[in-house]
């Protein structure tokens, strides 16, 4: 399958879906550090652009849309401004879910840290999913532990698969 990575970092979500035999056709990063790296890692550099400036006639076509929004905003370590207007980084994930609805792509994928969960008394999670079934996306989440997949560390993350229901 063919997927778009926003969000891309140094491309961790990309080098675990091309292990298992997907496709990344197009990738964007707009931090300079993370696409220097992404670029030594896979020797193509990310699309720089601010993700509220790219419309859906930018991007190729694609079977989902994977990426791992800005998490500071619902982190524990963070300051927890979730979706606030002094800190619009939480905001950004509605900028994957447009992109997604304008281009009509059938599935989303994107990971967080835990504490989106429980941000705001989970009022903050409840808006993504009211978002996305208000855009016409069945998701389902579930939080996974890496010490559960081999890896030797301790690191909650939330994955959620949203499927648009024209798809269906």
């Amino acid at each position: 399958m063919l997927f778009r990575s926003l969000f891309a970092g140094i491309g961790a979500f990309r080098l675990g879906l091309e292990n298992t035999g997907h496709e990344c056709v197009y990738a964007n990063e707009w931090l300079e550090k993370p696409r220097r790296i992404y670029e030594k890692n896979f020797g193509e550099r990310p699309d720089p652009r601010d993700i509220r400036l790219i419309s859906a006639d930018d991007l190729p076509n694609a079977d989902y849309i994977v990426g791992g929004f800005p998490c500071a905003t619902f982190s524990v370590a963070g300051k927890r401004t979730g979706f606030s207007l002094e800190d619009t980084r939480g905001t950004l994930a509605f900028e994957m879910f447009r992109l997604a609805r304008d281009k009509r792509i059938p599935y989303i994928l994107f990971e967080n840290v835990k504490g989106l969960l429980n941000h705001d008394g989970g009022k903050t999670f409840q808006v993504i999913l009211e978002v996305l079934d208000a855009m016409g996306y069945d998701a389902q989440w579930e939080l996974l532990d890496t010490q559960n997949f081999g890896i030797p560390q301790h690191r909650e993350r939330i994955f959620l698969v949203a499927r648009s229901e024209e798809h269906t």
